[in-house]
């Protein structure tokens, strides 16, 4: 059996790049060659028979393709010598040429908080053969076409940085037109682009009003073809979403359905930004709780416990008379005395109302705002509560899972899902901080640390490149980076934030290499390749003699060795500054070569050993000793590749000593946390690596599972031992920096790395250790589905292995024993 499948098509502009995976029960599979086919309405691309074993990101070759269209392809392949049938169609759609729609405006002012309805009829009086609606808004949007949601993303356009693009999406409505009149119906809210944001409490940073633009393309069965676009024939009216505000919540008023009152829309003045295709991952609903507690708390206060820390909305179920409410509260977790705790939302009210119309029972859900929550405080409700009737539903970017870890101890396993639902609550078409206070926003120094954590569990590729198309889009004319992306602290008059500190603006370089070793994308890494070089030429101006020790840093940010009051550890900044200067230029340099680049290669190798001679020359002793008496210090010395070949012993066994000064457990902070157990395991100090890992007692990972963590906390010690909090200001129980430990996981306890980008070339070299008696992780790679799982019983170690088609694995077994071998499935046996 031979045949590919799983295919995909990676579009930017008129340029497809075609990716599939083989099936096949053939040993050592390997692709010799394709045969490819793009097709449509009157035009064929046959690339013949291209003697390759390129099976990902192969380039379109063929005729000029159109804009707005849509295309069909297929694949066979070669294998073995032996050819496939053809694959099934799949189908991708160009993008518009350039966006015409002009944008129409309401009467909302600058302080409102309310949504606009923007309506049009119109009449067909011919067969429709197909149909496309290119649509957008200045805030957030969903499509009716006669009452019937068009889509079922939300959150649309997304967040981008709307001063320099705002992004359309392209829906099918031909299912929903009709012959005769047609009514569409666009409700727009403030959303990201003029509601409140940020966590001094400012709004219209973008603009002061909504806006709404769409192009409506019809084809009629008799060849002819309509374009409707937004202009002055458009009309508005209030919509029954009277409040809503990312932060704050939604609030609907079923008596104001259906208006009547509607008045014409206004053209808004031609924007100075683009207006371009969406080129991130939609958000979707997705997994639906149910209740799984209700009670009353010592205050009153009815609540719901819906089991899991998520990030979305609750839907119920009501019926009542005209003006009776519906009022929830949304909040992360219950203080000391188990009341209702929303001190940690700062600002932020999260708060739902739903205001009944009469009539019939009605199932309501907001639209256009989410919260972070696991209880829901029922503080107004008509007639007897039934849990039942409440279900909370995930809201998050609908990307393809991929990774999947467990192993023989349950606290681990649950600590595996708690990472996986910190990666869900916080991948809202950005990668924010936190789900549920007055921010949310996208900062970098997160997004670097826990991106190798990130490609394990899920397919981000896509997800990431909107982002950093984002970030490179609001670099700094010097190179600088922001703190956030999309920056909305550079936009917010309050604000007097500088920018571009350490591991945080890393997150140019850091993030794209990572993806790059990932997913194998060679054209995303040459898309930010100037962006990196940027922010690498920026630190190398404001350097001395090579160390980095000029301007603000968060340095190893909420670190337990900061002194009290403060967020900053204990590691000074000009070393954690250093440290990460060294990195980035080395991956710099590496990418470089990647891309071909010989002579910046050559450059930026030169600039790291400088770099990394002076930090040696600052931070080491001529007898070893590092000067900062830091675990952060010694771990990123370490990992990085800084310490003196003489000096690794002696840094590791102060490592492994400052564990044991502070009772076995680990005392870092954003830095310092996710690279802790691969510095140990990558200097043969793989059972205090498995300690720390599986360290039960405050602080550690596992702490916070027993205390009944379901995702990861912004704080160790968010809530100490004793039932009291970390401070209100900033302490986020759904945070996913801390969970880059699950990196450590997938590399380590199931030994799964790719040596070539992309998993053509894949290492598996399991070490077992701690408690553990068995581990299995798989991951589908862009080459198809690769497991590694082991077990020890009777003191014995077994390995079982899957490699997929067209990849080359090196197997290497705690006993020393290596292995090469090509695709199919192994088994190694042996002593432990």
């Amino acid at each position: 059996m031979l045949h590919a499948h799983y295919l995909t098509c990676d579009l930017d502009g008129l340029h497809p790049r075609f990716s599939w995976k083989i099936s096949t029960d053939l040993p050592n599979a390997m692709q010799q060659a394709y045969h490819l086919e793009v097709c449509a309405d009157g035009f064929l691309h046959d690339s013949g028979e291209v003697f390759t074993d390129q099976s990902i990101f192969v380039a379109y070759c063929g005729s000029p393709l159109h804009y707005a269209a849509v295309y069909s392809w297929r694949v066979r392949v070669c294998v073995n010598d032996a050819w496939s049938e053809w694959s099934d169609y799949a189908a991708f759609e160009t993008a518009l040429e350039k966006w015409q729609a002009p944008f129409i405006q309401a009467d909302d002012a600058p302080g409102e908080s309310c949504a606009k309805i923007f309506r049009r009829e119109i009449t067909l009086r011919k067969p429709v053969q197909s149909a496309r609606v290119y649509a957008t808004a200045l805030g957030l949007y969903d499509l009716q076409i006669n009452g019937r949601a068009v889509t079922d993303t939300c959150f649309n356009p997304g967040w981008s940085a709307y001063q320099k693009r705002v992004l359309y999406q392209t829906f099918d409505p031909t299912p929903y037109l009709s012959n005769g009149k047609n009514t569409l119906e666009a409700t727009v809210a403030p959303g990201w682009y003029k509601g409140d944001l940020g966590f001094v409490q400012s709004r219209n940073l973008y603009g002061d009003k909504m806006a709404f633009a769409a192009q409506i393309d019809i084809t009629y069965t008799d060849g002819s073809a309509e374009t409707i676009l937004t202009d002055e024939s458009w009309q508005f009216a209030d919509s029954p979403i009277v409040y809503t505000e990312i932060y704050h919540g939604e609030t609907y008023d079923a008596r104001r359905e259906n208006p009547t009152h509607w008045q014409p829309a206004t053209l808004m003045p031609a924007p100075a930004f683009a207006v371009e295709p969406f080129d991130g991952v939609p958000v979707r609903r997705q997994e639906v709780f149910a209740p799984i507690a209700f009670f009353t708390t010592p205050k009153g206060e009815r609540v719901l416990d819906f089991g899991q820390n998520l990030t979305g909305w609750v839907a119920f179920h009501v019926s009542g008379n005209a003006g009776d409410q519906v009022i929830l509260r949304h909040a992360e977790a219950l203080d000391s005395e188990g009341n209702f705790y929303t001190d940690n939302l700062r600002h932020a009210r999260c708060t739902d109302t739903y205001i009944l119309g009469g009539g019939s029972e009605k199932i309501y859900q907001p639209r256009f705002t989410f919260h972070g929550f696991r209880y829901v405080a029922l503080d107004a409700y008509p007639g007897d509560i039934d849990p039942a009737r409440f279900e909370a539903v995930a809201l998050y970017s609908d990307m393809e899972k991929t990774g999947d870890f467990e192993c023989s101890e349950p606290l681990i396993n649950q600590l595996q899902k708690n990472i996986t639902w910190g990666l869900r609550g916080n991948f809202l078409d950005i990668p924010t901080d936190c789900p549920q206070r007055d921010e949310r926003m996208g900062w970098t120094g997160d997004a670097q640390v826990f991106i190798p954590t990130a490609a394990y569990l899920y397919d981000v590729r896509v997800f990431f490149k909107k982002w950093l198309r984002d970030l490179a889009l609001e670099q700094y004319p010097d190179g600088g980076v922001p703190y956030v992306v999309p920056d909305i602290i550079r936009l917010d008059p309050k604000l007097d934030f500088e920018h571009s500190s350490c591991g945080w603006g890393d997150a140019a370089v850091i993030v794209p290499w990572a993806l790059y070793q990932a997913y194998g994308d060679a054209r995303l890494l040459a898309n930010q390749y100037a962006s990196m070089r940027g922010w690498v030429e920026y630190i190398r101006a404001r350097a001395n003699n090579n160390l980095w020790n000029t301007g603000y840093h968060y340095a190893d940010w909420v670190a337990l060795d900061a002194k009290e009051g403060s967020c900053h550890g204990a590691t000074p900044t000009d070393l954690c500054a250093t440290a990460y200067y060294a990195y980035s230029t080395s991956l710099l340099a590496k990418a470089a070569a990647a891309l071909g680049n010989d002579a910046d290669a050559v450059k930026y190798r030169s600039l790291h050993a400088d770099i990394v001679q002076a930090y040696q020359q600052e931070f080491f002793t001529p007898t070893g000793r590092l000067a900062a008496h830091t675990q952060t210090a010694h771990i990123l010395s370490l990992v990085f590749d800084l310490t003196p070949d003489a000096f690794i012993s002696r840094t590791i066994g102060t490592l492994v000593q400052l564990i044991a000064d502070n009772g076995g457990h680990l005392v870092t902070g954003f830095l310092g946390t996710p690279h802790f157990c691969h510095a140990l395991s990558q200097n043969n100090r793989l059972a205090e690596a498995y300690a720390l890992l599986q360290r039960e007692e405050y602080p550690s990972w596992l702490y916070q599972v027993k205390a009944g963590a379901t995702t990861i906390w912004e704080h160790m010690d968010g809530i100490k031992p004793d039932g009291t909090l970390w401070s209100a200001e900033m302490n986020s129980f759904n945070h996913y920096a801390y969970g880059a430990i699950g990196d450590w996981l997938y590399t380590v306890v199931a030994g799964i790395t790719p040596t070539e980008p992309g998993y053509k070339r894949i290492k598996i070299a399991p070490q077992p250790g701690g408690t553990l008696t068995h581990a299995r992780a798989t991951l589908r790679t862009p080459y198809g589905t690769l497991e590694s799982a082991w077990e020890i019983k009777d003191e014995k170690f077994s390995l079982r292995v899957i490699i997929p088609p067209n990849t080359t694995a090196e197997v290497r077994l705690p006993n020393g024993e290596v292995h090469t071998v090509g695709s199919g499935t192994y088994v190694y046996a042996g002593e432990k």
